[in-house]
């Protein structure tokens, strides 16, 4: 694995560390951080992933949310992926737009050309990043969880709902929940037509989200990870753009 490791800084008594490889789903370089804190060799950490929302990197929740002095003290892991492949002859907007292409893959496999190529970050954040993690950072993948912003809320909430056994929480800030503008925009020109939730989410994955998005609607919570039980979404507020 070519692994390489971009900076390295301490914090709260752990290591915040920056890593950039090349990617088999993307066929580019990718950028991802990743917080450990202070623990025992030996020992294996339950793990949190974060996913971003439109036009942000791994930087910006990196850089700017802390989040570290809170890992530090219970233990976490913290994962922080790209929102999109980048670089030469990466397809986007043809009309320059935000809220399409670079910045903004939704956590999706496009089918549609040029961008089935690169786009490929539901197989880059659910399988190869998760494989390089485990294999490279004292993680236990018996107690992950999954909690994302905007358009990484929608990623969050998908991923989780297509894999309930895998995480132990599933979280979501004033995420992407329904067909709009922003999400149609991006699955109808990267995948087939109209493939947006009939065809991407499973049935029973549908009735999850659209019952959690109810909930929601009716009385806002706020956003919990939590370790103790076996399975659960909570969401803070929703937005159906």
């Amino acid at each position: 694995m070519d692994l390489e490791t971009v900076s390295l800084n301490r914090s709260h008594g752990g290591v915040q560390g920056v890593y950039r490889h090349t990617s088999r789903e993307t066929k580019t370089p990718m950028t991802f951080s990743v917080y450990v804190p202070a623990h025992q060799a030996g020992v294996r950490l339950p793990v949190v992933w974060y996913l971003s929302g439109l036009t942000c990197t791994h930087a910006n929740v990196t850089e700017k949310g802390e989040f570290r002095k809170t890992c530090a003290e219970l233990g976490l892991v913290f994962v922080a992926p790209d929102t999109s492949p980048r670089g030469e002859g990466v397809p986007g907007d043809s009309a320059g737009g935000y809220d399409f292409g670079l910045g903004a893959g939704f956590y999706v496999d496009a089918t549609e050309q040029p961008f089935a190529h690169n786009y490929r970050m539901w197989s880059y954040v659910t399988e190869e990043l998760r494989e390089l993690v485990a294999g490279q950072f004292p993680v236990d993948p018996k107690r992950q969880s999954i909690f994302g912003h905007s358009m990484g809320g929608h990623g969050a909430l998908t991923i989780a709902l297509r894999n309930p056994d895998r995480y132990r929480a599933a979280s979501a800030f004033s995420p992407v929940v329904a067909p709009s503008y922003w999400s149609i925009t991006a699955t109808r020109t990267s995948s087939s037509p109209n493939s947006f939730a009939p065809s991407f989410w499973s049935a029973p994955a549908r009735r999850r989200l659209s019952r959690c998005c109810c909930a929601v609607r009716k009385a806002m919570t706020t956003a919990i990870i939590s370790y103790r039980h076996s399975w659960k979404i909570i969401c803070a507020g929703t937005r159906r753009d």
